[in-house]
């Protein structure tokens, strides 16, 4: 498929997919015109490396978790650096962190609607 296709299905913009390439995280191949061919696979590869980017990974780390990711959510990790497993293991717990602050804004903001709604509610029985 061409880069637009790949654009639409993962809502991705084309200048991302290029950096993506630039960086090493995909790979397409070359038509012999010089464009570049995404094989199906990318979709939800490019789906993991935006995960793991929303994730606040950072690219030099994704490009070296990739290659154990052989689909979403299986990991195969053979030949791990005790490096690479600190690093890993602080991500982890960073990622830890914001969800529970996210976790801690949106039972906020459910409770903000909550009694907005409830003020409402009573707002047009009396």
């Amino acid at each position: 498929m061409r880069i637009g296709e790949l654009s639409e299905r993962t809502g991705t913009p084309r200048r991302l997919l290029r950096y993506y390439e630039e960086q090493g995280l995909i790979n397409p191949s070359r038509s012999p015109n010089g464009y570049r061919d995404y094989d199906e696979s990318l979709v939800d590869r490019v789906a993991q490396i935006r995960g793991l980017l929303d994730a606040g990974l950072p690219t030099r780390i994704i490009k070296q978790i990739l290659p154990c990711l052989n689909k979403p959510r299986v990991i195969h990790f053979s030949d791990a650096t005790p490096e690479m497993i600190a690093t890993l293991e602080h991500e982890r717990d960073r990622m830890s962190e914001r969800v529970t602050c996210l976790t801690r804004n949106r039972d906020a903001i459910a409770d903000y609607l909550e009694a907005v709604r409830a003020g409402d509610r009573a707002d047009t029985t009396s």
